[in-house]
C-alpha cells in the first residue's frame, strides 16, 4: 500500500507521472470544494467533478447511484481515475464507487481530515451506511495511492481535529504503550499532529500487512468501535445530539477499557488514566438510562460478529489488545451505566 506523507504539490505531480489515465474524476464535497480543491486544482490534468452533501448521513446507496450515474455520463472507462479529496465518508463511498463501477477502476485516497489521514484513508476498508447500520455494505480495496498533507488540517474546526484524535489514542493503547504515557501527559493543544499521523499510519499499514481483510489481527483496529459505533448510529437519528465519528468512539474506548478491566485485563490505573484522559478533552456524551437498551440493540450487527456472539476487541494492558472476545448484554450495561 503506497502512502505518502508530504506535501500534495510533489505528491500528485509525481503520482500521475507515473501513472496515465484516460480520464480523472474527482469527488469533494461543499467543505473540500471550498478549501481544499484550490491547492490540489493546479496540478490536475483535464477532469470532471462529482459534489456531493459532507456528513455521515449521506453515505448511503442514494449518494452512490449520483455518483455512479456521473461517472457513466461521463463515459469513464475501465483507465480513468477516482480522485477522493476529503473526509472519511468521500474516501469511503468514493472507493466503494470506485471498486463497484464497471468491476473496478483505479482511485486513490487524498484526506483532508485528521481523522481521515491517521486511519480511514488507509488499509482499504471502503463501504456506506445501510437502514442506519454503519458501513454495512462494502468491500477490501485498497487504494492506488494514499496521498496526505497534514496542510489541509488547517481547513478544519476545533471538533473535526478533536475527531480524528481519538483514533490516534485507539492506535496508541493497541499498539503503543510508551507513546501512550507520551501523548496522555500532554494537553490536547500541546500535540505533534505531524508525528502523529506518521505514527498512527506505520501502526494501520503494519496490522493490514499482517492481515488485510480483517480475519485476525486487524480486528484489534475495532477496540473503541463496537460500543463506539453503537452510541454513533444511535444518535445519527437524534439531529441534536448528534456525535462526531470521534466523540462517540472516544466514549466507546472508556466503555470497553471498563469491560477490561472488570475481565481483569487491565489494572485500576490503566482504566482510570484512560478515562480522565479522554474526559479532559471529549467531557461526558449525554447517554439517558432509557439510551442504554436501544445501544446495545445495534451491536447485534457489528461485523465482528459470530452467530448471536457480540464479539469485541479488548485490551490487554496500554499497549496491548485482544480480539473475538464474547461480551455479553449484561457486560454491555455495565460498561455504558459506568460511563454515563
Amino acid at each position: 500500500m503506497s502512502v505518502q506523507i508530504s506535501p500534495i504539490s510533489e505528491s500528485f505531480p509525481a503520482f500521475l507521472k507515473a501513472n496515465p489515465y484516460t480520464k480523472i474524476q474527482v469527488i469533494v464535497d461543499e467543505n473540500t470544494f471550498k478549501y481544499c480543491y484550490s491547492t490540489l486544482k493546479p496540478f490536475l490534468p483535464k477532469h470532471n467533478l462529482i459534489k456531493i452533501k459532507s456528513g455521515e448521513s449521506e453515505k448511503n446507496l442514494a449518494t452512490c447511484q449520483k455518483i455512479w450515474q456521473a461517472m457513466t455520463d461521463h463515459e469513464l472507462d475501465r483507465h480513468s481515475l477516482i480522485i477522493n479529496l476529503g473526509g472519511g465518508v468521500i474516501g469511503d463511498m468514493g472507493g466503494f464507487c470506485a471498486s463497484t463501477y464497471k468491476r473496478g477502476i483505479d482511485f486513490i485516497q487524498i484526506p483532508t481530515t485528521l481523522l481521515s489521514q491517521v486511519d480511514a484513508s488507509v488499509g482499504g476498508k471502503l463501504g456506506i451506511d445501510f437502514q442506519g447500520f454503519k458501513n454495512h455494505i462494502g468491500v477490501f480495496k485498497i487504494p492506488n495511492a494514499v496521498l496526505i498533507d497534514d496542510q489541509f488540517l488547517k481547513s478544519l474546526s476545533f471538533s473535526e481535529l478533536r475527531s480524528g484524535f481519538a483514533e490516534i489514542i485507539k492506535h496508541c493503547l493497541i499498539m503503543d504503550g510508551k507513546k501512550w504515557e507520551e501523548i496522555r501527559r500532554k494537553d490536547f493543544e500541546e500535540q505533534n499532529f505531524t508525528d502523529l499521523i506518521a505514527h498512527s499510519v506505520a501502526i494501520k499499514q503494519q496490522i493490514v500487512a499482517a492481515d488485510p481483510t480483517e480475519k485476525s489481527l486487524r480486528k484489534i483496529l475495532n477496540f473503541g468501535h463496537t460500543l463506539g459505533h453503537a452510541i454513533e448510529t444511535y444518535f445519527l437519528g437524534k439531529p441534536k445530539l448528534h456525535l462526531l465519528h470521534g466523540e462517540a468512539i472516544a466514549a466507546g474506548i472508556i466503555c470497553e477499557a471498563y469491560i477490561s478491566f472488570n475481565r481483569g485485563m487491565i489494572d485500576q490505573k490503566t482504566l482510570e488514566n484512560i478515562e480522565e484522559f479522554i474526559f479532559s478533552i471529549y467531557g461526558k456524551a449525554t447517554i439517558k438510562e432509557s439510551d442504554i437498551e436501544p445501544i446495545i440493540a445495534l451491536t447485534a450487527q457489528d461485523k465482528k460478529n459470530k452467530g448471536k456472539e457480540v464479539r469485541f476487541s479488548l485490551l490487554e494492558g496500554a499497549g496491548k489488545c485482544g480480539y473475538d472476545i464474547s461480551v455479553s448484554k449484561v457486560e454491555m450495561k455495565k460498561a455504558l451505566e459506568y460511563y454515563r
